[in-house]
């Protein structure tokens, strides 16, 4: 910008403090306690959310919710305030929820477990075509006395 256009544009930003009360604020200018001051100010109800941006001069309404879903006491996922008791029909939908995704969870195990069964047996029956085919043991018959025969590496002192 030019020195008269910096001039022009300080001029509209002074005027706009001045009627409106408050200056635009840049995202490092809001601490913590700043955070949670307007989020107990909104979930008490004394402000909304865009109230609480034309209040504070907060750059965007989603700055606000974004503080709301990091610091606030509202459960996202349920759409319900998490200090409120759940009705006995939220219960029993939020429970009939968890046993759908549970069914499906059981679901999927099942078929991967199903599949891991048949290719050991696919595995199986190539290792019995290979031994075979080219006359050679690929399997270990190893038994629990020949185990016992092995020498265990001893330590040198």
């Amino acid at each position: 910008m030019s020195s008269p256009e910096i001039a022009i544009h300080k001029k509209i930003v002074m005027t706009d403090i001045i009627t409106t009360g408050y200056q635009k604020r840049s995202q490092k200018d809001y601490s913590l306690s700043f955070k949670h001051q307007v989020v107990l100010e909104i979930e008490l109800g004394e402000l909304s959310a865009t109230g609480a941006v034309k209040k504070y001069g907060i750059q965007a309404r989603s700055t606000v919710v974004s503080w709301l879903r990091k610091y606030g006491n509202f459960d996202w996922y349920n759409q319900t305030p998490s200090h409120m008791p759940k009705t006995p029909e939220q219960k029993i939908l939020e429970l009939e929820a968890k046993v759908k995704l549970l069914e499906k969870q059981n679901a999927f195990l099942s078929a991967q477990n199903t599949r891991a069964d048949k290719k050991a047996i696919i595995f199986d029956m190539m290792i019995d075509i290979a031994e075979k085919e080219y006359n050679i043991d690929i399997r270990k018959n190893s038994s629990p006395e020949q185990l016992n025969d092995i020498k265990q590496p001893t330590k040198k002192a």
